[in-house]
């Protein structure tokens, strides 16, 4: 979003505080004057078709993202070859924050189905946090948020059995809606740390008990209730 284009500060108010939620808009905290002397920033609407790479790991960091709407996988690849997926981040996440400490992007980010973001340069990042006090403290809420979203990953997503974890999974992608677009199985497979097949066993098993229901081509629904008991029980390794 090229903000320089709005003439007026009602049109660049509502601009930045247009995100998939407004609770959690970067600039949501910033004065009239404030918004008002960063008019110019040049922020990019950008847009990602599913599979798309926003940037890949080791690439020279220059911008952080804010997701809008859409979902993306936040990958890491092993010296050996392997890959892992770390997170998801949905409308309202900023992705991409390393790079405020100078540091190269530290995941691959790939959307996952068609995402908007607010691709917002790291110098202009920096140029603002340095005059607004504010900003800085909203960053910082960013950062907090990404820390607990990956101990949470850390913690429920990798720890129980196969199907525990699955259930994990499917309860978080049910999360922003009653009906959900389920992933591959070699993406369970990375997030989970199981392999394709146990992803696509479990996957089936759910649905012959009917606690996974179709809702169309790859759509879902889930029975909450089911899958929270099986999440929070314990279960053989």
């Amino acid at each position: 979003m090229d903000l320089s284009r709005f003439d007026g500060l009602p049109e660049l108010e509502q601009a930045c505080r247009g995100c998939a939620s407004r609770d959690v808009a970067l600039f949501r905290d910033l004065t009239d004057d404030e918004l008002q002397r960063f008019g110019q920033m040049p922020i990019d609407d950008a847009e990602f078709s599913s599979g798309s790479v926003i940037y890949r790991q080791g690439d020279p960091g220059q911008a952080v993202f804010m997701i809008r709407e859409g979902l993306v996988k936040l990958e890491q690849f092993l010296p050996d070859g392997g890959q892992r997926i770390v997170r998801l981040a949905r409308g309202g996440s900023a992705i991409a924050l390393e790079v405020l400490l100078g540091r190269d992007c530290e995941h691959q980010a790939v959307a996952l189905k068609s995402t908007r973001a607010c691709r917002i340069p790291r110098d202009v990042l920096l140029r603002i946090e340095s005059e607004t006090p504010r900003l800085h403290r909203q960053l910082m809420a960013f950062w907090h948020a990404s820390v607990v979203e990956a101990d949470t990953w850390l913690t429920q997503l990798s720890t129980g059995s196969a199907r525990v974890r699955v259930a994990r999974l499917l309860l978080q992608l049910a999360e922003g809606g009653e009906v959900f677009e389920i992933l591959s199985r070699e993406d369970i497979g990375a997030m989970l740390g199981i392999t394709t097949e146990t992803a696509s066993r479990t996957v089936a098993e759910f649905r012959r008990a009917g606690v996974l229901r179709s809702a169309g081509v790859r759509r879902f629904s889930i029975d909450r209730a089911a899958l929270t008991a099986v999440a929070g029980a314990p279960q053989p390794a």
